[in-house]
């Protein structure tokens, strides 16, 4: 005891000492460091790239070019994102069939969801766009569901009817119906724009008004809610109502007075 008590206030016992935290520290440090973790999610992210390239390839190259920049059949995907990808693959637009109307209609997916990442993956590589949403952003934890069908029926009913039913546009084309759909496929479809429809980015329209206007789709498709005002005739709004009235409502009234004067007239007669 008394030896190891006299190494103890040797001169140089501090400075092992410090010499050996030093070193038990960098050896913790190389052990638990965030860059291992950061580099495995490189590579993890290169390998889903490499996949989804290979993917593109196979299914896309011939219309979008070999390196997305487009070509006579179909647009350049540099910058579009991620988001556009995921809309587009995931709700089976893409790939397209070969002989394509006025537009690409909604269809089953061909691909698997993992491969819809690695293509949306490699598609993102070519140039920034919106990224794919969380489920925070699209999900119904605090929307207001009334101020949804405010902004829906300010920015979308003029195309997909108040209630999300879909109609008819020019030249053959036409706003789909919205039932059914995933909602995270609505938030994406908002964010990029497809087609015939405009884009509400961030700077344009709210992430908490997105929200909105998804929880209140699901409020007025779901399967449990019931229509107050009784018949919704397909709730494609006042025209169809108003054909309604007028063929079957006047008809009838028209109907009513024919027979009515056909009684006043045997009457007379009589």
């Amino acid at each position: 005891m008394k030896k190891l008590s006299a190494r103890r206030r040797h001169p140089l016992a501090a400075v092992v000492v410090l010499l050996l935290a030093l070193a038990a520290t960098g050896g913790l440090y190389a052990a638990f460091a965030p860059a291992d973790k950061a580099r495995a999610d490189e590579t993890s992210q290169s390998l889903t790239i490499k996949e989804g390239k290979k993917l593109y390839e196979v299914g896309c190259a011939s219309c979008h070019g070999t390196g997305g920049q487009g070509s006579s059949d179909g647009p350049s995907l540099v910058g579009v994102g991620a988001a556009a990808v995921d809309f587009q693959v995931g709700t089976g637009r893409m790939p397209a069939a070969t002989s394509q109307g006025a537009q690409v209609p909604r269809k089953k997916p061909i691909y698997t969801q993992a491969q819809i990442d690695q293509l949306a993956a490699y598609v993102a590589s070519l140039g920034a766009g919106p990224s794919v949403p969380t489920k925070q952003q699209y999900g119904p934890a605090g929307a207001d569901i009334a101020k949804g069908g405010e902004l829906f029926r300010t920015n979308c009913a003029q195309c997909h009817n108040f209630t999300g039913k879909g109609g008819a546009l020019t030249k053959g084309k036409y706003a789909p119906s919205l039932e059914g759909v995933a909602p995270k496929h609505i938030y994406e479809a908002m964010q990029t724009g497809p087609q015939n429809m405009p884009s509400f980015p961030d700077t344009t329209m709210s992430e908490k008004n997105k929200k909105d206007i998804i929880a209140y789709l699901n409020a007025v498709n779901g399967s449990e809610t019931e229509n107050p005002g009784g018949l919704e005739l397909g709730g494609l709004g006042p025209v169809s109502e108003g054909l309604f009235a007028w063929i079957f409502g006047l008809g009838a009234l028209i109907a009513v007075a024919v027979w009515v004067a056909a009684r006043t007239a045997k009457a007379k007669k009589s």
